[in-house]
């Protein structure tokens, strides 16, 4: 029986560092914000660690129970390389 490898998603939606901090700082337990929200205890540690890609839904219901802007929560986008790759030689 073989078992099946787990895999990141390739981009989220969500920045896991940025859930983490403003639920601690709406101070609020895992438990708690995983039943404001209505989801799974579990589904909420798999977006928070970016084992699992918030829907836009359950993202918006997430900032809403924190209290915060869904923007705080959104993963950043690169929009080019960085600039010092740009530098002439």
């Amino acid at each position: 029986m073989s078992r099946r490898k787990r895999k990141r998603p390739g981009r989220l939606r969500q920045e896991p560092e940025a859930v983490t901090w403003a639920r601690e700082k709406a101070g609020l337990t895992k438990r708690a914000l995983a039943a404001k929200v209505g989801i799974s205890e579990q589904l909420a540690g798999e977006i928070k660690s970016g084992w699992r890609n918030a829907t836009p839904a359950n993202l918006n219901r997430i900032a809403e129970a924190l209290n915060c802007p869904v923007v705080v929560l959104e993963r950043k986008r690169q929009t080019g390389p960085a600039d010092d790759t740009l530098q002439p030689g």
